[in-house]
């Protein structure tokens, strides 16, 4: 699946896809109460209430650059707090290659956030090391948000991500740290938007006059739109991402932005009520 923003084409590159199973991540977002946004249906969620979610990376093709941001899960990761997501042997980048971008031809990797659902293919495991996947990319993380990590990983989960997603391509001399507000492009500017983690980094593409938004995690699912307080279980700082969200809608509401989630698909943003809703791409059934 892919988009055009001016001359910049944004390609989703899946992992896995789920439906239901996500109470882990929104336990506010009960079956009834999705049923009761009917705009989520059929596009994000189920008849039954159930909510439609993918783990997935975003190519990004200026006319200079290629760019991932996030990279999914990863293949033969361990010490992952979800049972499922250990020992992956997915064909991500033999999905790439069809897609036209084989590893080799990516210069960027961007990553919204260090969460171990967005950095997992930063590195694959080469005889017996943590290597970078990309090896002619520079991977670009926000300051904060590494300084964060590298200094708060000391849960078996968190050090475990951080030992075979991001330190192995740290001490490859691959990273840049930049602003939450850096300008990595003529056509990406990213925006600060903490809350889902402490430097979290939401990213604006303008070409030609026309938009798009990559929002990462500052929403895992649309429904959080309509129910702004619906904080997921894994934000650093719950009552910060409901400011971060309602001021991050506010903004793109009622534009023609194009706007794409972490875990979701592309629509637009209407103002509803008090709140927000996202209007669904008529072909984006999925994610």
């Amino acid at each position: 699946m892919s988009w055009t923003v001016g001359k910049v084409k944004i390609t989703k590159i899946v992992e896995m896809e789920t439906v239901g199973s996500t109470r882990f991540i929104l336990p506010q977002a009960t079956n009834d109460k999705i049923q009761q946004l009917p705009w989520l249906i059929p596009h994000f969620a189920t008849e039954e209430g159930r909510l439609r979610m993918s783990v997935h990376s975003l190519v990004v093709e200026t006319p200079t650059q290629r760019i991932v941001v996030d990279t999914c899960i990863g293949n033969d990761k361990q010490g992952r707090k979800v049972p499922t997501w250990n020992h992956l042997n997915n064909p991500f980048l033999e999905t790439m290659t069809a897609a036209g971008y084989p590893a080799d031809s990516i210069d960027t990797v961007l990553c919204t956030h260090l969460h171990v659902d967005h950095v997992g293919w930063n590195t694959r495991l080469s005889d017996g090391k943590w290597m970078p996947t990309f090896p002619n990319a520079r991977y670009v993380f926000g300051k904060t948000e590494y300084d964060y990590w590298a200094a708060h990983s000391d849960s078996d989960e968190h050090k475990a991500v951080f030992d075979d997603s991001v330190r192995p391509v740290v001490e490859a001399g691959r990273v840049d740290l930049v602003a939450s507000d850096h300008k990595l492009c003529d056509e990406i500017t990213l925006i600060p938007t903490p809350g889902h983690s402490p430097g979290h980094m939401s990213i604006h593409i303008v070409s030609e006059g026309e938009s798009a938004l990559l929002t990462g995690d500052v929403a895992h699912h649309p429904c959080q739109m309509a129910h702004l307080d619906w904080s997921s279980n894994f934000d650093s700082n719950p009552v910060q991402s409901i400011g971060t969200r309602r001021d991050l809608f506010s903004r793109f509401a009622d534009t023609p932005t194009l706007v794409i989630g972490g875990h979701f698909s592309a629509g637009h943003i209407k103002r509803d009520g008090t709140a927000f809703r996202l209007e669904a791409l008529q072909h984006a059934v999925s994610g």
